[in-house]
């Protein structure tokens, strides 16, 4: 295991209902995503076909070597993630690290699935609208067409260090929180999961009083100061673990297959 702390969860085991392989999976994801409409800078579905039915599925954040390992450990047939493999600006040589994943999922005739932009923005399982769930933001919805930002409010206001605090226990880690200019007081509260603090003017413009992503960059602290709004960076792994779990359940479900989600601790 590459001496990675592991944790599973949520496990579901049920009683096939038929059998299925990585092809039929993959086209029901994507049809249930609408994967083939949304542009994205990666590709979306199957990444690596597998030698047999499909009775247990793993899913993880992100396609590394110790969440491959940990698949095949519990003696997966297929591995659905957030971040895949092939991403815009790779090199696309099998070779090296890149290399090694690949011969693993291979040669363990695991299948792999990828849906990264699709499974942000599904407006009912996908990461936005799952972490509102999680930190009990009420009235979730996408903040335009785009879907990426989401609007909600909390039940009532409260102060941002009270929030955060509550997003610390929530996701399991302290997150970065500066404070902004609403009198200690936030209720408004616009999101995106992962790498999106470039997205913070935009909230500042839909009138929220925090705006909460996964990661932050050196620019995002001075922005969130000027603009005067709330700002929380959790984590890009820590606000996308949620998304996956619930299309993992959801397939299970449908199916009839077992389902483990496995997460790997990753600080970022």
């Amino acid at each position: 295991m590459r001496g990675t702390r592991l944790q599973s969860h949520c496990k579901q085991t049920l009683t096939p209902v038929n059998m299925i392989d990585s092809a039929e999976l993959a086209a029901y994801c994507d049809e249930f995503l609408a994967a083939a409409i949304i542009d994205d800078y990666c590709p979306n579905g199957l990444q690596a076909v597998g030698t047999r039915p499909i009775l247990r599925l793993v899913t993880g954040v992100t396609a590394s070597g110790a969440l491959i390992d940990a698949a095949i450990a519990e003696h997966a047939d297929a591995l659905l993630v957030h971040h895949g493999w092939f991403w815009k600006g790779d090199d696309p040589r099998l070779v090296g690290m890149h290399g090694r994943r690949v011969r693993a999922v291979l040669g363990n005739g695991l299948a792999l699935l990828a849906y990264h932009l699709p499974l942000d923005k599904h407006p009912e399982l996908g990461n936005n609208r799952q972490l509102a769930r999680v930190l009990g933001i009420e009235h979730p919805a996408p903040a335009d067409a785009e879907g990426l930002i989401w609007l909600g409010r909390l039940a009532a206001p409260r102060a941002g260090t009270e929030f955060a605090a509550l997003v610390a226990k929530r996701l399991g880690r302290a997150p970065l929180h500066v404070p902004g200019v609403h009198g200690g007081r936030v209720q408004h509260i616009a999101w995106c999961t992962g790498g999106a603090q470039r997205y913070i003017g935009r909230a500042a413009e839909l009138g929220a009083d925090l705006y909460l992503s996964g990661e932050v960059s050196e620019q995002t602290v001075h922005e969130a100061r000027e603009l005067g709004i709330d700002y929380i960076a959790a984590g890009h792994h820590a606000t996308e673990r949620y998304g996956v779990q619930a299309l993992g359940a959801h397939l299970a479900e449908h199916f009839g297959i077992e389902h483990r989600f496995i997460d790997l601790d990753n600080p970022a």
